[in-house]
Formats: C-alpha cells, structure tokens, sequence
C-alpha cells in the first residue's frame, strides 16, 4: 500500500493498462478529502507530539467476488486514492494477485527505489566532513 499511496494517479492508471481488466467496483465510501494530523517524536522515541496537519484523501470500494480495499493518500487526488483502493481490493483475489504485483506494484516500486537512490546521491554531493574543516584550523 506504501508504494500505492506514494505514486500518482497516472502512474497506477498506466499500471492498470497493462494487466487484464479488474473487475467491476464499486465505491463504499469517499473518495472523501480531509485533514489529517501528523505527529513525530522527539528523537525518535521520545514523548509523542503533534507536528502539523495535512490534507489526506481516503477511500474504500468493494470488488466482484467479495474483496475490499481501501486507500489512504497524502493530498487532494480522489482518482488516485481510487485507483488505489481498487488495487488494493485486486491484490485480494488470488487469480489478480500475481498479475497486478508484476505489473503494477513491482514496477512502481523499482521506480520509487532509483528516485530515492537518485536524491539520495544528490544529498550525499552536498555532505559536509566537519573533522576535515577542524583538522585544517
């Protein structure tokens, strides 16, 4: 679900193209838009406390044959958080499952690996080495 709510709506409807048809679903609730409050900790593991709040959009549908899934997403995109909870509810039927981790969910998440490895080696250019600058004093 992780690799779901990070990707767009286009990607997962790029995704959708190239395996059989889902079956028919429909929507139980949402796609509704809200806020939601972020909260962090402090080192870590300290006390809990709230950070801020952001906008979320959420949905559930419920699919042929019983399966149901549900999405959450960071943002104000009601197709993505569809399309995402459709998947989801795919993922639940055995003859899909394999087919929509090859396609979709696999493929998304190489993609979102190599973005994170590309910002990271452009984070990593900038590092400062702060025993090298008190070794030159």
């Amino acid at each position: 679900m992780a690799v779901l709510a990070r990707a767009g709506a286009g990607p997962l409807r790029d995704a959708l193209a190239t395996i059989p048809t889902l079956p028919a679903w429909q929507r139980l609730r949402g796609p509704e838009t809200g806020l939601i409050m972020l909260r962090g900790r402090a080192g870590g593991d300290g006390a809990a406390f709230n950070l801020m709040e952001t906008t979320a959009t959420r949905c559930t549908v419920t699919m042929q044959g019983g399966a149901m899934g549900h999405a959450t997403i960071l943002g104000r995109d009601p197709e993505h958080a569809e399309l995402a909870a459709a998947i989801d509810a795919g993922l639940q039927l055995p003859a899909l499952r394999a087919a929509l981790l090859r396609h979709a969910v696999e493929p998304l998440a190489e993609a979102q690996c190599r973005e994170r490895d590309i910002k990271a080696r452009r984070a990593a250019a900038t590092r400062v080495q702060f025993f090298t600058l008190a070794a030159m004093r």
